[in-house]
């Protein structure tokens, strides 16, 4: 039985203690509790906001007791139950937010989430040394476009940045690509067991989750019961099955070895430019641009709007576990490396392998994994080795196995398109004019049926 909510109720629901909550939402309908996720979710930012600015007055303005901490972050950890490590976080956007009043405006007003706040004034804070300071109003502009709306992801806003730090190359090494900073603690604890903390570069840790990825898929038992073991006992027995298989079958000090398991995705000419060459560009006649806004004489006149991130050509390579990775960093990895090719069209799709087989070719999901970059169902962020080759119309109807007839979706989702009671055929996948896959909604989602895609990767 269920009952009608109005959205008084809601805000009652919302602001209530949550003692006795689930029981509450049990008796309204589905509609309802998805308004009540909703709205909570933006209660927390219009919360995060508050405390951040409320934290940051207690910094410019202590009393006695906070001045009693090394801090207001570690004040506020130690009257709350967050991390010190959190509550320092919290005191220092909103120390850096006081700089950058066009950001402040946006977390304020819950378009914005605490993380990507951080991301952009930590980008507005140490920008390229190469981009001159006209030009930070326009990178600022851009990376809060990129930050803002539902369909905002971590993996697009750090696109954006990319591509902005590429736009004004420099020598500096970005964060994400300094092995320097790499660490990993191994500590035997009192009870007999090992505690392991690590922080690695992108390229280290697309790696271990490559390595780790088929080892810690869920297995079922052999009599179909799914598996019950958490994501974290799967890591971890994932891990210890990768030390063994290295302890069993380990050559090591042998040169000449393949350097394996990691996948970078890039345009072949951005990997072709060579360094010194990376502020030109050429177009379809042979001619050079320059792309290095110093060299402009009229900043006001320069485009530096947000990048049309729905296209592959980002001058930016590509991890499918880890995102983004720089031209240079790319360029280096394909000095050793097994370099293969997709053939795109104008549109920068896969060009058709091997059509006539019902069974997907290693050929023809290589070149899915560069156009979908994994589950391609909208706002799905599933990396490609979880994901099963779909096809739009089925082989047993008479789909053939092509490019224009394949997606790649996760399991989930797989079996939405195909078993899932209740949703069979509702969603429609169609391959648009630019060989991308389109999603259509049922008109219960969205009464007018307006195709998307998923822009969880760009």
């Amino acid at each position: 039985m269920t009952i009608d909510i109005t959205d008084d109720a809601v805000t009652a629901v919302v602001n209530s203690s949550a003692v006795g909550v689930r029981g509450r939402l049990w008796r309204l309908h589905p509609s309802d509790v998805r308004e009540i996720a909703i709205t909570a979710s933006a209660e927390i930012l219009r919360l995060e906001a508050i405390r951040v600015a409320a934290v940051d007055t207690l910094t410019l303005n202590p009393d006695e007791q906070v001045l009693c901490y090394r801090g207001t972050g570690q004040w506020l950890a130690n009257h709350t139950m967050l991390q010190i490590s959190t509550g320092r976080r919290i005191a220092t956007l909103g120390k850096a937010l006081r700089s950058f009043p066009e950001i402040e405006d946006q977390f304020d007003s819950g378009d914005l989430t605490f993380e990507h706040a951080a991301l952009i004034v930590a980008f507005c804070e140490s920008p390229p040394k190469t981009m001159p300071d006209a030009a930070l109003p326009y990178c600022r502009d851009t990376l809060l476009a990129a930050a803002s709306g539902t369909e905002a992801t971590t993996v697009k806003l750090r696109y954006a940045i990319s591509v902005l730090e590429h736009m004004f190359e420099s020598d500096d090494i970005p964060p994400s690509e300094d092995t320097d900073r790499n660490e990993l603690r191994i500590s035997p604890t009192l009870n007999g067991r090992v505690s392991v903390r690590g922080d690695f570069d992108g390229v280290t840790g697309e790696m271990l989750l490559s390595a780790l990825s088929s080892l810690s898929m869920p297995t079922p038992a052999k009599d179909g019961t799914p598996d019950k073991r958490p994501a974290a006992t799967r890591n971890a027995d994932a891990m210890a099955e990768l030390i063994r298989r290295y302890l069993d079958n380990a050559a090591t000090g042998i040169d000449g070895g393949q350097r394996p398991h990691l996948n970078v995705h890039i345009n072949a000419k951005d990997l072709a430019y060579h360094r010194e060459c990376a502020s030109t560009a050429g177009d379809s006649t042979g001619r050079t641009t320059t792309t290095d806004p110093s060299d402009r004489d009229d900043l006001d006149t320069l485009d530096l709007g947000m990048p049309d991130l729905d296209k592959q050509d980002l001058d930016v390579g590509h991890m499918p576990w880890m995102g983004p990775l720089s031209v240079g960093r790319t360029r280096m990895i394909a000095c050793d490396c097994m370099l293969g090719a997709v053939l795109l069209d104008e549109n920068g799709a896969p060009l058709d392998v091997t059509p006539l087989k019902r069974l997907v070719t290693a050929a023809q999901r290589t070149a899915l994994i560069a156009r979908d970059k994994g589950c391609a169902f909208p706002g799905c962020d599933c990396v490609p080795a979880w994901t099963d080759a779909h096809h739009i119309k089925h082989w047993a109807k008479g789909g053939p196995t092509i490019m224009d007839n394949l997606v790649l979706l996760c399991r989930t989702h797989h079996t939405l398109m195909h078993r899932k009671p209740g949703f069979t055929g509702q969603w429609e996948i169609r391959m648009g004019t630019d060989h991308l896959p389109w999603f259509i909604p049922p008109p219960g989602i969205d009464p007018d049926r307006k195709p998307r895609r998923s822009t969880t990767r760009i």
